[in-house]
């Protein structure tokens, strides 16, 4: 028997539509909004706009590039939050809809929760090892850093999280401070290439157990940018790739250190990284780094699906099909969503 599931990913500036078929992704489209750029960040009615337009040619070229049809779907999974209201609403409605008049299964799914399962997004073509039960996954995007316990597809544990700022905000507040574009976390990575890691260094946060906090050094660093300045109006020019591979080095060893302590402390080796943070090319050389360090089995998505995009809602939507864990039409996006 043939499962075919369309997923739908409507949560921040991300107009995004994919099909899996029996837990395999066959097609991943993704339509983003230069818009934003601009602004410095991202505008939510005009992301809720900007989805609208899109929504029916990115479903339609999923649909085409997989080589199934309408008739051939079998349920529709949509991302119900954490994310910009309007622009979930816009992906809840249109999944809300296209359920109905083919009458299929509506499923709602978590955000967060699809981050991790991105993890066992696979194509028919490829072989590779896939995370076991139990695993220790650090997500890190935009919005959210947790270190959470994977005991089943469906079945996550929380042990840790930012109790402000998020990792990935982090870095692009850090990024605005030195003048760099919106995302700026793509820009920190790139500058950071060519410079020394330990030019410069920053405090540190004592936060207990396996919780984060990126508040402190956000301030720290603004702080540190402002007093170079007093000195050298020409310091951010002159020392970019330093000051960007000194600051992500910093965010890198605080994300590393609670997931080091968490994987001892629980007794895990199975471990894996998920969320748009994780697209960042030293934490992914790092993550790997200390995998062969301390004998982890480590797990990793394709940069593609690192970022926000609907393959991970389709393959969550895929195994929450398979337990019948379907929604009814009286559902509302959230916009803030716990796993």
């Amino acid at each position: 028997m043939i499962t075919t599931i369309l997923g739908i990913e409507t949560s921040c500036d991300d107009t995004a539509a994919a099909i899996v078929e029996n837990g395999y992704i066959i097609s991943n489209i993704i339509a983003d909004q230069e818009v934003h750029k601009s602004y410095g960040g991202v505008i939510p009615e005009l992301a809720s706009r900007a989805h609208q337009q899109n929504i029916i040619p990115v479903v339609e070229q999923a649909l085409a590039e997989s080589g199934k049809t309408r008739k051939d779907i079998n349920a529709v999974a949509f991302t119900r939050g954490p994310g910009l209201i309007g622009a979930l609403l816009v992906g809840t409605s249109f999944a809300k809809g296209l359920s109905l008049a083919l009458n299929i299964p509506l499923i709602e799914v978590n955000h967060l929760q699809a981050h991790i399962l991105s993890n066992f997004i696979i194509k028919k073509s490829e072989k590779r090892n896939l995370p076991e039960f139990p695993f220790l996954c650090l997500l890190v995007s935009g919005g959210h850093t947790q270190l959470v316990i994977v005991r089943d597809y469906l079945k996550m544990e929380i042990i840790g999280q930012t109790l402000d700022d998020a990792a990935g905000e982090a870095f692009d507040k850090c990024a605005k401070v030195l003048g760099l574009p919106y995302p700026g976390g793509p820009f920190i990575d790139k500058y950071a290439k060519k410079g020394n890691p330990h030019t410069y260094s920053f405090s540190k946060p004592d936060i207990k157990d396996y919780d984060f906090s990126f508040s402190g050094l956000k301030t720290a660093f603004l702080y540190f940018i402002r007093d170079k300045i007093k000195d050298d109006k020409n310091f951010i020019t002159s020392n970019l790739s330093n000051i960007c591979a000194s600051i992500q080095n910093s965010i890198i060893e605080i994300l590393l250190d609670k997931l080091i302590k968490a994987s001892i402390e629980k007794g895990l080796n199975e471990i894996a990284v998920a969320g748009g943070v994780s697209a960042n090319s030293e934490l992914r050389k790092r993550f790997i780094s200390e995998g062969k360090k301390r004998n982890w089995n480590v797990y990793i998505p394709e940069f593609e699906y690192s970022t926000d995009n609907a393959a991970m809602i389709a393959i969550t939507g895929y195994y929450k099909y398979l337990s019948s864990q379907f929604s009814n039409h009286y559902i509302t996006p959230v916009a803030r969503l716990k796993i």
